[in-house]
């Protein structure tokens, strides 16, 4: 098996997404509250090597059961239905491990982006409470070469922890960063990143689309 999908993901990484979940964990660094909108807060963290910034999502989204969310997050050709920016999308087995390609559609004249990532599902018991945790992470696999014309995002992770919040809806913590490369400036990347930081709620369909702070391309 490939080294870079060997390791995969750790007990404790997935532990320590529950325990944001419950208590955020924002002390020790200079974490930024950058908005506050529908139930939802955001912040943001500076990364001294890249300039750009990472980000945690904290909130509850209502009517909106966790087990449902999850599987819409989970749930790759949906968001091709609804994310306008996908030019490819899918799941493939490489070594034993499943491993997403995805590119993104960027505006003329910047290069599209792909990414090439693992992710893995859990579903723990804390204490009596059900959590569904989402951990995912950039990786390197010879089945997916690097393109011409196509920028790889080598600096991608992301964490996703969901509960029920008591009621009908979902109490979720994300933790999110994300290097496009290039040579567009890190200002504007976290401006993107900032004016598209946002949860979405499909309320006709009963289907909350989580697109906590990734950002569309600037």
């Amino acid at each position: 098996m490939d080294p870079a999908l060997a390791s995969g993901f750790s007990q404790e990484q997935f532990r320590e997404a529950c325990a944001e979940l419950q208590q955020p964990a924002l002390a020790g660094a200079e974490w930024q509250l950058m908005m506050e909108t529908l139930g939802i807060s955001i912040y943001r963290l500076l990364d001294q090597q890249t300039g750009l910034y990472e980000y945690k999502v904290f909130g509850v989204l209502e009517d909106c059961p966790p087990a449902l969310l999850a599987d819409v997050y989970m749930d790759l050709d949906y968001r091709k239905q609804w994310d306008q920016y996908v030019k490819e999308l899918y799941e493939k087995e490489c070594n034993g491990e499943t491993v997403v390609y995805w590119e993104v559609k960027y505006p003329f004249p910047m290069s599209n982006r792909d990414y090439v990532y693992i992710r893995q599902r859990r579903e723990l018991d804390v204490e009596g409470r059900k959590i569904y945790v989402v951990l995912a992470q950039s990786t390197s696999v010879p089945q997916f070469a690097e393109r011409s014309g196509v920028i790889r995002v080598k600096g991608y992770k992301q964490s996703l922890a969901i509960e029920s919040d008591g009621k009908k809806g979902s109490k979720v913590f994300m933790h999110y960063f994300d290097n496009p490369g290039g040579q567009i400036p890190s200002w504007l990347i976290n401006w993107a990143a900032k004016i598209q930081s946002r949860i979405k709620w499909d309320a006709q369909n009963q289907k909350a689309l989580l697109l906590s702070v990734h950002p569309d391309p600037p």
